[in-house]
């Protein structure tokens, strides 16, 4: 059995998740992944009963493919609760790494060995898209200056010194306890700045690589106005709840 498992959550993603599908299993052919000790993973996604019909490619997907696996969920449930279903599952399974990634092309397989790679010195690697200064080049100025403004609020606020937003991780399992990911509770995009604050504040090893983000492929954005207003709301509590905060996120044996 693979030792990794690689996660993205879907939501009308149809025209999306053969080609990201087909991307990441070519790179197990790829010598570069071997010259880092992964030479296999399995592929889970998580649907949240998309109306476009994404559930029913990835069933599809899953028939052809022994190495990918689909959990349906009955609605839109939230991207952060997503990510604790594909997180909780990696654990069940046994798998010792899981890299999370979106299914739109701004997350590109290609960048997977650099994650692993750096994995060998660190408990949890991020995609970072502040490290190359011409990553966001194919973005629109509006998300352009969105993302910087939430970059901006994150290291100035939480004294988060890394893409606190990004959802391209690899986490090592092996180093991190599952009960760690039970005090991060946020259902939506405020659990990527929530679960690595949690990260940073219980001293596991975070470190980053650099990624040039191409445009979407196709579809929108799933970051509404309403996500916006939620996660600055849960900033907010972070940040002026101090003795609250510090409390509540570090980490106890179970």
């Amino acid at each position: 059995m693979p030792t990794m498992l690689v996660f993205i959550p879907t939501y009308n993603e149809r025209d999306n998740v053969e080609r990201t599908c087909n991307q990441l299993l070519a790179l197990q052919q790829n010598s570069s992944l071997a010259s880092v000790a992964v030479t296999s993973f399995d592929i889970l996604f998580v649907d949240d009963n998309s109306p476009d019909g994404t559930g029913a490619v990835l069933d599809q997907l899953a028939a052809q493919h022994a190495n990918v696996r689909v959990i349906h969920r009955s609605g839109k449930q939230g991207i952060g609760s997503a990510h604790q279903v594909g997180i909780a599952y990696a654990y069940a399974h046994g798998y010792e790494t899981l890299v999370t990634m979106d299914c739109d092309g701004t997350h590109p397989p290609e960048y997977l060995p650099q994650l692993v790679a750096k994995a060998q010195q660190a408990d949890v690697v991020v995609g970072s898209r502040y490290l190359n200064k011409d990553s966001l080049n194919e973005w629109t100025l509006f998300r352009r200056l969105l993302t910087y403004g939430g970059h901006t609020l994150t290291t100035t606020l939480l004294g988060i010194p890394y893409d606190a937003s990004s959802a391209y991780r690899l986490y090592r399992l092996s180093a991190i306890p599952q009960h760690l990911f039970a005090l991060i509770q946020s259902p939506g995009y405020a659990f990527f700045f929530e679960s690595l604050y949690v990260l940073n504040l219980n001293q596991f090893r975070i470190a980053e690589v650099g990624i040039l983000l191409p445009a979407r492929a196709s579809g929108q954005s799933k970051m509404t106005v309403g996500e916006a207003w939620r996660g600055l709301a849960r900033l907010a509590h972070m940040c002026f709840s101090v003795a609250v905060r510090r409390r509540q996120y570090l980490l106890r044996n179970p």
